[in-house]
């Protein structure tokens, strides 16, 4: 079993329970899936960049992505209905824990100038989610062997009920949020 789970059921889970002051231990909120997905809109153009963030998606998740489809066209963008346009991961499980982990201890640090991500970008429904500018900040990614750089959103699904419960779920697992 992972460490961060363990830790989420033996260390936190009291603390968030007290810092809440909940009716029932299974009212804790839980983190329930991480979704990571990429942007392609050069796909349009160039389809092997969409083969190149499918490989840097599969390096940094472990998990083979799904490649998404535009649902509407849009005639400035020159996007047709139907088109590839994206690649998503969704994480669960021993691979969520582990993705999580790199997220926050190893690839957050890595960011140039960093002091801490954004304590505003949740949903109102106690989910988060990040956005990071290059594919770069994770080991796993060598300089030498992409074709470009590019940025991707991290989505945190908690069971949350509001922001403030998520806030103190993410910062007790060390989530780095800015001061101020």
């Amino acid at each position: 079993m992972n460490k961060w789970k363990e830790m989420d059921r033996e260390e936190m889970a009291p603390g968030i329970f007290k810092g809440l002051e909940l009716d029932i231990v299974m009212q804790v909120p839980r983190i329930q899936k991480v979704v990571v997905n990429i942007g392609v809109g050069e796909a349009l153009d160039n389809p092997k960049a969409l083969d190149a963030a499918v490989n840097d998606l599969t390096i940094i998740t472990g998990q083979k992505p799904v490649i998404l489809a535009a649902k509407k066209a849009i005639s400035n963008f020159k996007l047709r209905e139907g088109r590839q346009i994206g690649v998503k991961v969704t994480l669960r499980g021993e691979r969520m824990w582990s993705f999580l982990d790199r997220l926050i201890n190893i690839a957050l640090p890595r960011v140039r100038d960093f002091r801490g991500i954004s304590a505003d970008s949740f949903d109102g429904r106690g989910n988060y989610t990040l956005g990071i500018r290059e594919q770069l900040i994770f080991p796993e990614i060598q300089y030498d062997k992409i074709d470009k750089v590019r940025g991707m959103e991290v989505s945190i699904v908690t069971t949350a009920e509001n922001d403030d419960q998520a806030r103190l779920l993410l910062s007790k697992f060390g989530m780095p949020f800015r001061k101020g």
